[in-house]
């Protein structure tokens, strides 16, 4: 068979280095992203913010609100 030279072929193998490179260049990114976080503390406590949705609010007291809605 006859081929024909196409300036925009790339062959197979080439296409995968370039494919495992980018995908390299998008880990290391994440990898120093994580890193970053948890230098910068991040996930310092984990623990917190699971916990305090069992407390309750403080109650508000009614007087203060009205007081407050009126003066806007």
């Amino acid at each position: 068979m006859l081929k024909i030279h196409n300036p925009l072929y790339i062959c197979n193998m080439e296409i995968m280095f370039v494919m495992l490179l980018v995908s390299l260049f998008i880990a290391l990114i994440f990898l120093f992203s994580f890193i970053w976080a948890n230098k910068s503390g991040q996930y310092e406590d984990d623990v917190t913010p699971g916990i305090r949705i069992l407390y309750d609010d403080e109650a508000v007291d009614d007087k203060n609100v009205k007081e407050n809605t009126n003066k806007e």
